[in-house]
């Protein structure tokens, strides 16, 4: 065992209103391990409580990889049956095997603004997190794709449903039926990322883009999130009155006020998120 073995699978550090998350196994290429799952499944749901946090950027370990998915050797085999729990993350996911889908937030809403630093291999189960998240950022060398057709399996973390709302139908069926790989520059090109950036500017990238997001009204920012995502596959009628019950909740706070007025006062506006 190594002393990284001893090291969390996730690590959590806060900067001002943001938090960062690390996916820490990065000699396993930053595969998902029950504990892995089960901290990002905790860390998800504190973010999503904590009022003084607003953004939340989610990257990997190392150079090689953001993600390359479920730990063949640890997750998956305990998700069959073909391992028995050993750990006390292995029988948390035994017992609630709901923790898998919040880990890649599946059925889980989450009103605030979740931004992918991608440093490498993003892949499996490692892509479906990413496309849970709302701004994406990839190292040039970054590769992504859905292999699982490949074994013989399918992805079963919301990439059969979100991956074609957010891309072309033909070029989402592409990567799921084929499986093969893609490269940044054609990620970027479909649109399944905002940006393309040297290795060492991908997590600078994205903190400069969580700063300007935690600076903006966390109410306005909440309802715009909220909102989208419930007006998607919705009905132009439906999706109106989204848009209408957020306008009366935003126009109600404090922050409505003291944005407009701090803009006639020539000054930072002093937002509270309420």
């Amino acid at each position: 065992m190594t002393a990284l073995d001893h090291e969390p699978h996730l690590l959590e550090d806060r900067e001002g209103h943001v938090l960062v998350l690390t996916l820490n196994r990065p000699a396993a290429r930053n595969a998902i391990s029950p504990e892995m799952a089960c901290r990002l499944a905790d860390a998800f749901e504190r973010f999503s409580a904590d009022h003084d946090l607003r953004v939340m950027v989610l990257t990997g370990a190392g150079t090689r990889a953001f993600c390359a998915g479920g730990d063949l050797a640890l997750t998956l085999p305990l998700l069959t049956g073909a391992r028995k729990p050993e750990t006390e993350w292995d029988h948390r996911i035994a017992a609630d095997r709901t923790i898998m889908d919040r880990s890649a937030l599946r059925n889980v809403e989450i009103d605030k603004p979740i931004i992918c630093a991608i440093n490498g291999a993003c892949l499996a189960g490692g892509m479906e997190t990413m496309i849970a998240t709302d701004l994406r950022i990839a190292a040039q060398d970054a590769i992504f794709g859905l292999p699982e057709a490949k074994r013989g399996l399918i992805p079963f973390a919301g990439s059969l449903v979100r991956l074609p709302r957010q891309i072309p139908y033909a070029v989402a069926m592409e990567l799921l039926l084929i499986g093969d790989f893609i490269d940044a520059d054609r990620a970027l090109a479909i649109g399944l990322i905002n940006r393309v950036v040297p290795q060492q500017e991908v997590l600078p990238t994205a903190m400069r883009m969580a700063q300007a997001i935690a600076a903006n009204g966390p109410v306005a920012i909440r309802e715009i999130k909220r909102t989208v995502r419930r007006a998607s596959g919705a009905s132009l009628e439906d999706g109106f009155r989204f848009e209408d019950e957020a306008y009366d909740v935003v126009v109600q706070s404090e922050d409505a006020r003291e944005g407009p007025r701090a803009f006639m006062e020539k000054r930072k506006a002093r937002f509270v998120g309420r």
